[in-house]
């Protein structure tokens, strides 16, 4: 279907003095889309007030045509798989699923096949007649992603989803979600692992603080976050031996020894030459490198420097 999915326009929510959403002012197309952000960035808040669970406190939000907060026909058209526990313990995983399709509408004979063939698709074929308070949490996982998908949204909102899953399970949830996407449903799906919405779609939301930072395809926001340098701390046995070295490198910004502890702190565009260089360095001068860390790696540095 075409059309914009969402759209919203100064949106904010706060609970109290906490803001959990600031001032969002964003469209999403159709599709398959990325919300990347480290824990409290504000992502779970934004999919609450999308699937319609919570009212917002000032601005306005449409998704797909609707106003969401407590709009029967959204729920209708739209699935929502949330981060916390929303299962009932002593039903097994086919009644769950088939309870919620009978409040869908679904008559029993309907609801039962589109539950059975949701939590086949999920991999949970084997396990449908135990009762969900014997599920491990991956298992408990794909069961939430099974009452999205079973009565076929146009919108899938899942936020975490791939939290408590082995590596293979999140490969399969992934792959899940990509078909879908290829069917014609639109997935937004949250996470704070970059690599995983990178498996999943070119299309990724950036959120840090109740904030947007960016909005895009990944290459494209890759190459706004390769502006800005790495970090690395090293400690060494010689470490002003070692600095000196490091600081003729050209790809190198700066280098700062701690005078306490002897680490140093290195600032570097080019990451991988400067690793290769350090290896060359190190064996060369023997100045005996104890540790090494990028804390760069994690979303919440990235997003700090494009705050700052």
């Amino acid at each position: 279907m075409s059309g914009a999915l969402l759209a919203a326009d100064q949106l904010g929510r706060w609970y109290g003095q906490v803001v959990g959403l600031s001032d969002l002012t964003l469209s999403l197309e159709r599709g398959v889309t990325g919300l990347v952000g480290p824990n409290g960035a504000g992502k779970s808040t934004f999919l609450k007030l999308v699937a319609g669970e919570i009212r917002p406190s000032r601005g306005t939000l449409e998704v797909l045509g609707l106003k969401p907060f407590a709009n029967s026909e959204l729920f209708r058209r739209a699935g929502f798989c949330p981060q916390q526990e929303a299962l009932y313990e002593d039903m097994t995983g086919l009644e769950v699923v088939r309870f919620l399709m009978r409040l869908h509408g679904f008559g029993a004979a309907e609801a039962t096949r589109r539950a059975n063939e949701a939590l086949d698709r999920v991999g949970l074929g084997d396990a449908r007649k135990r009762r969900v308070g014997g599920y491990s949490k991956g298992m408990r996982q794909r069961a939430k992603i099974a009452q999205a998908i079973a009565h076929g949204p146009e919108l899938v909102v899942a936020d975490e989803p791939f939290n408590g899953l082995d590596p293979v399970g999140r490969a399969e949830m992934t792959a899940l979600f990509a078909q879908a996407g290829r069917e014609g449903m639109s997935v937004l799906v949250s996470t704070h692992v970059l690599h995983e919405v990178e498996a999943l779609t070119h299309e990724i939301v950036l959120f840090h603080r109740g904030r947007l930072l960016a909005q895009g395809p990944v290459g494209q926001v890759r190459q706004l976050l390769s502006r800005h340098p790495r970090r690395v701390e090293l400690r060494a046995r010689e470490p002003r031996r070692l600095a000196r070295a490091l600081v003729e490198l050209d790809f190198v910004l700066s280098v700062r020894v701690a005078q306490a502890d002897g680490r140093i702190d290195v600032e570097t565009f080019e990451l991988e030459r400067f690793f290769e260089a350090l290896t060359r360095i190190a064996a060369e001068l023997r100045v005996g490198v104890t540790s090494l860390e990028s804390h760069d790696a994690n979303l919440e540095a990235v997003f700090d420097y494009l705050v700052a």
